[in-house]
């Protein structure tokens, strides 16, 4: 720091009476005068904030909730910043609203719909104190200004509208188109409460047959908003024909879930039509605005999805009956008809088989003759061929019978048996192999001579003529 800024925090000091200590008087026991107790001090600061904030005047506070707190003896205790302000750092003012404010307050607030949360901007009246325990400065409110937090959220619920009209959202919806038979229905409910119960009820009653798809989602509260829009983000793709959102009667504060941006533009992005059945006390929600269909209860959606299966249903039931009518007529017609036609055709096939009967007689008279004098001139035919054919067959069969001995004399020529009579033999090798010259002879070990009356057995020594050059033995 430079000596001009040395000086200026020495002079400050001095303005505010904070003196060099070595200057403060003493008593005789060297104890310091005029030094103050935190009881004191605690005092005078108590004295200045009444000085500055009379203890009959209320003072206004405008702040953005950041938190927020309801203990079990039923006080609220609130965190109030700057709407503008940033970091960790920020000031914040201690609230108390004490039971007794509290109690009517949260009633007031039930009453116009509205839900004190984080990030709430409100208007407070009351008075500041000092907690001495603590030596903290604390705020105690007893008004809240719910004229301009109505008016706060009106003006955002408007701006909210208006965007969404304006990126083309409010209408998106309702340019989808209702299947005309949707029996497969996405439900976004709380389950087992009185709306969820009333809609499911009506499709039961109808008798037809609903194939429902239940989201189980909480319908009110902080966390409200996430799920029920992640849960119409989840049943769009899920080949849903129709997905609704039911929630039975309450307060506008019950019903600030469907307020949620959120929330209308899951509706509004749906792929498939969105119908809403939320039981309103008041005008419609952003909800409805931007969904397909709005109904003003859950029992008057699952009435009105019921109707249109229904309407559906009777449309292909006339039509039924309408086809089986006229079809019933045709067949009678066609009937009628084909029974004189029936009719017609006997009674000319009896007189066509009588007018031909007379021609079948004399045809069946004239074929009986000329079949009688063809069979005695095949007859005949038949008795010339046999007397030319048997003495030729005769002479056949004798022609062969001759050349069959002739094959046999030759045959019996070439008999094993006539020729080892007539003094021939026959040598074969041990194999049975017939031996044909003296040469294969040499070659193999023993042979078999067969004569007429038996065999000898020999085996060869030598061989005689001109290829051995010797005599066998």
């Amino acid at each position: 720091m430079g000596a001009g800024g040395a000086a200026g925090s020495e002079a400050g000091a001095a303005a505010e009476g904070l003196e060099d200590p070595a200057a403060d008087p003493t008593d005789a026991d060297g104890s310091r005068i005029g030094v103050l107790s935190v009881a004191a001090v605690l005092g005078e600061v108590r004295a200045a904030i009444t000085a500055r904030f009379p203890a009959g005047r209320r003072v206004w506070v405008r702040g953005e909730i950041h938190k927020i707190v309801e203990s079990q003896r039923g006080h609220c205790y609130v965190d109030l910043v700057d709407p503008d302000a940033t970091g960790s750092d920020a000031p914040t003012l201690k609230v108390n609203v004490w039971r007794s404010t509290w109690g009517p307050l949260r009633g007031l607030l039930a009453d116009q719909g509205l839900h004190l949360q984080a990030g709430t901007v409100v208007v407070l009246g009351g008075r500041i104190d000092l907690y001495a325990a603590r030596a903290q400065i604390t705020f105690v409110a007893d008004a809240l200004d719910v004229d301009a937090l109505l008016g706060r959220l009106a003006a955002e619920r408007a701006a909210l509208v208006a965007r969404l009209q304006a990126e083309g959202l409010l209408d998106r919806a309702k340019a989808l188109v209702v299947p005309e038979l949707p029996l497969r229905v996405g439900l976004v409910a709380s389950p087992r409460t009185e709306g969820c119960n009333d809609f499911l009820g009506q499709l039961a009653e109808s008798g037809f047959a609903f194939n429902v798809l239940l989201a189980p989602v909480a319908v009110q509260g902080v966390d409200a908003p996430a799920a029920i829009a992640a849960a119409v983000a989840a049943l769009g793709p899920a080949s849903c024909d129709l997905v609704v959102v039911v929630r039975g009667g309450g307060s506008r504060a019950d019903l600030m879930a469907f307020e949620a941006e959120m929330v209308a533009r899951a509706i509004a992005t749906c792929p498939v039509p969105v119908w809403t059945g939320i039981g309103h006390t008041g005008d419609q929600s952003v909800a409805d605005l931007v969904a397909h269909t709005a109904w003003r209860t859950p029992t008057a959606c699952g009435q009105a999805l019921a109707d249109l299966v229904r309407s559906w249903w009777n449309g292909v039931a006339d039509s039924a009956t309408l086809i089986a009518g006229r079809a019933t007529a045709v067949v009678d017609t066609e009937a009628a008809r084909h029974r004189e036609q029936r009719h017609r055709l006997a009674v000319g096939a009896q007189s066509q088989l009588h007018r031909r009967a007379d021609a079948l007689c004399g045809r069946a008279d004239r074929l009986a003759a000329e079949a009688t004098r063809a069979t005695g001139q095949a007859r005949l035919q038949l008795a010339q061929q046999s007397a030319r054919l048997v003495p030729g067959a005769v002479a056949a069969v004798a022609r062969q019978a001759d050349r069959v001995d002739s094959w046999r004399r030759l045959v019996a020529a070439y008999d094993v048996e006539r020729q080892l009579e007539r003094g021939y033999t026959l040598t074969v090798d041990d194999a049975g192999v017939l031996v044909r010259s003296a040469d294969v002879a040499r070659q193999v070990g023993g042979l078999t001579t067969r004569f007429v009356d038996g065999a000898v057995h020999s085996v060869v020594d030598r061989i005689s003529g001109s290829a051995a050059g010797g005599a066998g033995r």
